[in-house]
């Protein structure tokens, strides 16, 4: 049960417009998060007690109406990269979402909701009359991360979707991640899948994986640092960093910041959820510092 508080005053931040509110959460233990109204994008994440930002987030993204904010966790709905006829990455995470509510529930956990309706403007790109709600929640060293997709017309839809996480690491050439070990694969451009034989994934430079039918637990090594990710009704999941020479090209990335950075996103990208009408599906990727 959400201990409702009032309506929740955002704060503002220095790089965005106006238009760029952003909700603050923090649970009575400490554990913060930020939270944009634009892409309904968590842009921050420290845990209790330590209160290390866990979260990538580029010096140099754009905060602009249409732009996507480079870091943190980008919602990807209704489409996953350039995989169909919509723009890359769908419009999620350009597009301000209102807030739901804001509360803290009776064990101090600190927890808020984005809405995004369909409008005339998201109809001209997916002909499709839905709800679609972002909760997130923080305390402790977790952070859950839901996005659920309601039709709420009488007509069938698909899409595809993820949670697009840049975790901060010290730097990515040292970090290892565990748990993949003989789940199927597919890289850049290719269908085709192939089975991961290795213990652990050496990210090295650029990385771009989709991994199918994925394990609910992946966890990310980093020095004496550790991380679990663990997923729930997304059935896949992806690994990305864009390696050196492809960060080079990309204007909001700032220079040597994709060494920063390991992206492990929680996704439903092999087989599109087909939704049918008045019906409700949810994935939710929740975050555990160690």
């Amino acid at each position: 049960m959400i201990e409702r508080r009032g309506t929740a005053v955002p704060a503002r931040d220095a790089r965005a417009s106006d238009a760029q509110a952003l909700v603050t959460l923090r649970a009575d233990d400490g554990a913060t998060a930020e939270v944009h109204h634009h892409g309904a994008h968590v842009t921050s994440w420290r845990p209790a007690p330590d209160g290390e930002e866990r979260l990538y987030l580029s010096g140099a993204s754009e905060y602009g109406p249409g732009s996507a904010i480079r870091g943190g966790i980008p919602v990807i709905f209704p489409q996953f990269s350039t995989e169909g006829p919509l723009p890359r990455h769908g419009f999620a995470r350009t597009t301000d979402w209102a807030v739901g509510g804001v509360g803290r529930s009776s064990n101090g956990m600190a927890e808020a909701d984005f809405v995004l309706r369909d409008s005339t403007e998201t109809r001209i790109i997916l002909n499709a009359s839905f709800a679609a709600v972002i909760s997130v929640r923080v305390v402790g060293a977790r952070l859950a991360v839901t996005l659920a997709v309601e039709n709420v017309g009488e007509t069938p839809f698909a899409f595809t979707a993820a949670l697009h996480t840049y975790l901060r690491v010290s730097d990515v050439s040292n970090v290892r991640v565990v748990g993949l070990h003989g789940t199927r694969y597919r890289g850049p451009g290719s269908r085709a899948l192939v089975r991961d034989e290795s213990e652990s994934v050496i990210v090295g430079d650029y990385l771009e994986r989709v991994y199918v039918g994925a394990p609910p637990r992946i966890d990310l090594h980093d020095g004496e640092r550790s991380l679990s990710i663990i997923s729930e009704g997304f059935p896949d999941a992806v690994l990305w960093n864009p390696g050196a020479e492809r960060a080079a090209a990309v204007p909001d990335i700032e220079p040597g910041g994709e060494r920063r950075f390991l992206c492990i996103e929680a996704g439903a990208i092999q087989s599109p959820v087909e939704l049918l009408p008045f019906r409700r599906w949810s994935g939710t990727q929740t975050l555990v510092a160690h």
